[in-house]
């Protein structure tokens, strides 16, 4: 078994322990299982799904870094967000703001701030629905 903690700033978001967990890093999505060797990677905007027996939990990790070791893993990230605590509708509206801002061609700024955005949408609207 795996034991991992996502943490925030302000909370603990999730604790418990894990068959395997899979997240999105800055090198693309990885999967860890027990006994894994030490890494540490940064995160991308995304989820992570942690799997313990046949009930995955789908937490959205906006960025950060994950440590793993000696079957203990830690998130760190600014955001993170249960996916069965999120508004989806919420969240679909935000795609269609982000959306709206990239298509109007703006300045470069804004552009890029549009696109997190989406990203993040995307990410929130992807542990609602379970999908990985």
């Amino acid at each position: 078994m795996i034991k991992i903690k996502i943490i925030t700033q302000n909370k603990v978001v999730f604790e418990g322990e894990a068959d395997s967990f899979y997240t999105d890093t800055k090198d693309g999505r990885i999967g860890i299982l027990p006994n894994h060797i030490p890494l540490t990677s940064v995160l991308e905007i995304g989820v992570t799904k942690i799997v313990t027996g046949n009930e995955p939990v789908y937490v959205t990790t906006m960025g950060g870094i994950m440590h793993f070791r000696d079957n203990h893993a830690v998130i760190l990230t600014d955001i993170a967000e249960l996916g069965s605590d999120i508004d989806e509708m919420r969240a679909h509206e935000a795609m269609k703001r982000a959306k709206a801002k990239i298509q109007s061609h703006s300045d470069k700024l804004s552009v890029l701030k549009a696109q997190v955005a989406l990203k993040k949408a995307i990410a929130r609207i992807s542990a609602t629905r379970k999908y990985y």
